[in-house]
């Protein structure tokens, strides 16, 4: 029996690929596939199978996946799934200005979408509405570590606190309390 022509290879191959596996990989593993990686003499051709696997992985009419931002128009087909799921490249998605519909815009990395400048404080890649989201939670949970135990800032948590009783020269009993640091 014939083993699987490297087309048949390749379309397998991504035919099983998911939106959370890193295309980085899978390039590499083509070009050793097809022998494209070692100048092996069959670029061209190799490169034809190659394109034609990607338009039968894409759905053979579908445009590839580029930039929006104006002016780009990288081709996103093979970066990572993030910047191909929100259909920005690496440097829009880390620059500070990017015009986007006739708008100059930011990326934000907490809602991974375009925003107005005004969004943003300074120079900032998060929007004000999830940075204040963001540290009201770590506010929330930091009190209530802090606050739930002990009603008293600066001591120890009544949790650290192991009560005992010692007896005084006069035979009563003192309560005391040992703090473990």
């Amino acid at each position: 029996m014939r083993p699987p022509s490297p087309v048949l290879k390749h379309k397998a191959a991504a035919d099983e690929v998911t939106d959370d596996e890193d295309d980085d990989v899978e390039t590499e593993e083509e070009e050793e596939e097809l022998g494209t990686g070692s100048g092996s003499g069959f670029e061209e051709s190799c490169d034809k199978k190659k394109q034609l696997a990607v338009s039968i992985s894409l759905g053979g009419g579908v445009l590839p996946p580029c930039c929006q931002v104006e002016k780009c128009g990288v081709d996103l087909t093979h970066v990572k799934v993030y910047h191909r799921r929100h259909r920005v490249c690496e440097h829009h998605s880390k620059s500070p200005v990017a015009v986007v519909d006739g708008l100059e815009q930011r990326f934000c990395q907490q809602c991974s979408r375009f925003h107005d400048l005004p969004e943003f404080d300074g120079t900032k890649r998060s929007c004000r509405r999830r940075l204040a989201g963001h540290n009201e939670r770590r506010r929330r949970s930091s009190s209530e570590s802090n606050g739930r135990a002990s009603g008293y800032r600066g001591l120890q948590p009544r949790s650290k606190a192991i009560p005992f009783q010692q007896v005084d020269e006069t035979g009563s009993f003192t309560h005391n309390h040992f703090h473990i640091r």
